[in-house]
C-alpha cells in the first residue's frame, strides 16, 4: 500500500489545464462588466460634481450680484470647500469654464463664469462628449 502513494501526490497536468481554462473564461466574462461599472461610477461622480459646482456658481451670482471670475472665488467665499477632481481627467485643473457677458439677474453688476464642464474629450455612455455635459 505504501508504494501507491506516489500516484496520489498531486494534480495531473490535465486537471491544472482545465482549472486554468475555467479561470480564463470567467475572467474574460468579468473584465468588461468591471470596466463598464467603473465608467458608470465615474460618470455619476462627474454629474454630481457638475451639479454642485453649477449650484455654487448660481448661489454666488445671486448672493454677490456678480458672477465669480474664477472657480477659486467659490472657495474663497465659502461656496465650495475645494475644487473637485474631474473624474475623467483625474485633475482639478482641467475644468473648463464658460464666461458670458449676459447678466442673469437684475441685481447682477458684472459678467463672469456661468457654467463649468469637464476638460475631457472622451465620449460618455450617452454618446455626447463629457465636455458637453
Amino acid at each position: 500500500m505504501r508504494g501507491n502513494r506516489k500516484q496520489d501526490a498531486g494534480f495531473t497536468l490535465m486537471e491544472l489545464m482545465i482549472v486554468m481554462a475555467i479561470i480564463s473564461v470567467l475572467a474574460t466574462l468579468a473584465v468588461p462588466s468591471f470596466i463598464g461599472a467603473i465608467k458608470s461610477a465615474r460618470e455619476a461622480v462627474l454629474k454630481e460634481d457638475l451639479h454642485v459646482m453649477r449650484a455654487a456658481i448660481d448661489s454666488y451670482t445671486m448672493d454677490k450680484q456678480k458672477a465669480p471670475q474664477t472657480l477659486d472665488d467659490l472657495i474663497q467665499e465659502g461656496y465650495l470647500r475645494s475644487i473637485p477632481e474631474d473624474p475623467m481627467t483625474k485633475s482639478a485643473d482641467t475644468w473648463v469654464t464658460d464666461t458670458s457677458d449676459a447678466l442673469h439677474s437684475l441685481d447682477q453688476t458684472e459678467p463672469g463664469i456661468d457654467d463649468v464642464h469637464s476638460g475631457s474629450q472622451e465620449t460618455g455612455s450617452d454618446g455626447q462628449p463629457y465636455s458637453a455635459w
